[in-house]
């Protein structure tokens, strides 16, 4: 049980943190932009129940702690990742002057 209960606090820790940068961006919210924030939680909850052995003998709200900040973290890692591939290449088709 604890382990469902950790990788739950991953995935609620890396949805915080999107729903954080999209309050401080000002932007509307676009659902089809989010769904990168609910893989990447995802992601994080199956990282953090990959590494419970390690994560028990922390104890469990030591435990809950660290799984949160890991799907922060998770969140904002792959949310520089993927803007840094997109933001990649010629910013403007026209020729130079």
């Amino acid at each position: 049980m604890d382990l469902i209960f950790i990788a739950i606090a991953a995935t609620i820790g890396a949805v915080v943190a999107g729903l954080l940068g999209w309050f401080g961006s000002g932007e509307v919210f676009n659902p089809r932009k989010f769904w990168p924030t609910i893989l990447r939680a995802v992601i994080a909850g199956g990282i953090v129940a990959v590494s419970y052995p390690l994560i028990q003998t922390l104890g469990l709200w030591t435990g809950l702690i660290g799984a949160f900040l890991t799907g922060a973290g998770v969140d904002v890692l792959g949310n520089r990742l993927a803007g840094s591939i997109t933001t990649t290449g010629p910013t403007s088709t026209s020729p130079p002057k």
